[in-house]
């Protein structure tokens, strides 16, 4: 299992990278993360910055 981390606003997350079923556009800059099996995340960055980190991980 490879750990991801992406920050937040309101603290940082450590995701599981093969978990992540897809990004959208959220507010102020944000992006909204969709994760199997529950609910989505709104972590800090552009949707190219956050799928740059996912990628990498």
């Amino acid at each position: 299992m490879k750990f991801i981390p992406l920050h937040s606003r309101g603290g940082n997350y450590l995701i599981v990278a093969s978990n992540v079923a897809w990004l959208r556009t959220g507010e102020n800059g944000q992006t909204m993360v969709g994760i199997v099996g529950s609910s989505p995340l709104l972590v800090t960055g552009s949707i190219e910055e956050v799928a740059e980190i996912i990628l990498k991980g």
